[in-house]
């Protein structure tokens, strides 16, 4: 992340690919503050807050686990079918925060593994690295997720006296594959989870951005035994400056008095010597944008939804037209989202985006960052949310000419 943001800034005048980063057409400054005012309409009007209960409420810490639990609670039940108690939810610090603390507490001894798909977002390995939790990559299937290849894992795992305790998973357009997860995946996993005794954790940012067909459940939302534990965030859907996100974590644990509590709670206890609370601020200006769109993220994104629509379509179809004829080039076609992988001839590994950025003022991301297979260094990531209709047609232009440029010389 820190070598994508020197290049960018090394040169600012190429078009970047690379940057996962929300469109920026529809911000404005004016709403931070309609967002702050609605929040304490809000507390007034429905939670019968006196104006000093009005001022703590933002200028104090707040509770540990957050103040718009009710909120999001709301959300969940009107854009995911998601049935869960306030207080089985913990508002972080973004959903950075809330994978370190998963993993802090599922991470008891060195016997714990973490299973990631690969290739697999890096802020998920990079927190199992934070809690030294050892990550075992599961091969990815051509539909998200090889079933064989995580049955493989499992037993090489516990061959070792190991412990699998949990697979994450982005099962809609993924980062960095675009790949979605069909229905019948979903209850496969849920069943394999299920079987095997490992926890689902499941990372949402992008179910949302959906192209032409309907949105498919959460896995979430299909979970009958508290298999799942849910990692959200409003970053990609609210406002990524605001550094909101949360956990569901409404599993239910025994201590070794016999008493019985929720999963959050030990979150929460983790997260007040981590971070003490998240911002009252932030989350009230994000609750301001839940309450502008009555609690349906689904209707405050009709825009941008539209936008990371016709962004895809317009970089499929400049793709088709500027690289069917450059031999050994290939890209997956993404349900939606914002992410398409590319396969390229040759080696595209970060000296490669060197050159790709000084002679060619066009930037990607390399796959090798978030994979460990050999395909991965033949692969780059390509990012379509932060672009405008011109800048992604000059970006493939510029993209093919050094693709052109390389092909040759790897031949």
């Amino acid at each position: 992340m820190n070598f994508l943001n020197e290049v960018s800034q090394r040169y600012p005048k190429a078009i970047s690919f690379a940057a996962g980063r929300p469109y920026e057409g529809f911000f404005e400054v004016d709403d931070v503050h309609r967002y702050l005012d609605l929040y304490c309409a809000y507390l007034r009007r429905e939670r019968g807050f006196t104006e000093a209960e009005v001022r703590r409420a933002l200028f104090q810490y707040g509770r540990t686990k957050g103040i718009i639990h009710e909120l999001v609670t709301r959300n969940l039940q009107q854009d995911e079918g998601i049935e869960v108690s306030p207080e089985a939810i913990i508002v972080t610090a973004g959903c950075q925060e809330a994978m370190v603390m998963v993993l802090r507490a599922l991470c008891s001894d060195e016997r714990d593994v973490l299973m990631v798909m690969s290739p697999s977002y890096v802020g998920i390995t990079g927190a199992a690295r934070l809690v030294n939790m050892e990550v075992r990559h599961v091969a990815a299937g051509e539909s998200g997720i090889d079933f064989e290849e995580l049955r493989t894992a499992i037993r090489e795992i516990r061959e070792r006296g190991r412990r699998p305790r949990a697979l994450y998973v982005v099962p809609d357009h993924s980062n960095p594959t675009g790949q979605t997860l069909s229905i019948q995946d979903r209850e496969r996993l849920l069943a394999a989870s299920s079987d095997d005794e490992f926890l689902i954790l499941e990372d949402n940012p992008y179910g949302l951005f959906h192209g032409e067909g309907e949105r498919l459940p959460t896995i979430k939302s299909l979970d009958t035994e508290r298999r799942v534990v849910y990692l959200g965030s409003f970053a990609k859907t609210g406002l990524p400056g605001a550094r909101v996100g949360y956990v569901v974590a409404d599993q239910e644990v025994v201590d070794e008095a016999g008493r019985t509590s929720l999963f959050v709670d030990q979150l929460s206890k983790i997260k007040s010597m981590l971070t003490v609370n998240t911002s009252p601020i932030a989350q009230a200006v994000v609750a301001g944008r839940l309450l502008a769109a009555d609690c349906s993220l689904v209707a405050a994104n009709r825009r941008e939804t539209a936008v990371y629509r016709e962004n895809m379509r317009r970089t499929l179809d400049g793709l088709a037209e500027k690289f069917d004829s450059i031999p050994g080039v290939s890209w997956n076609h993404p349900q939606g989202g914002i992410f398409i992988v590319v396969g390229l001839p040759f080696i595209a590994d970060d000296a490669m985006l060197e050159r790709s950025a000084r002679h060619h003022n066009v930037i990607w991301t390399p796959m090798s960052h978030f994979g460990t297979d050999d395909r991965s260094s033949r692969r780059i990531r390509l990012s379509v949310s932060l672009l405008d209709g011109a800048e992604i047609d000059l970006g493939l232009e510029r993209l093919a000419s050094f693709v052109k440029d390389h092909a040759g010389s790897a031949r």
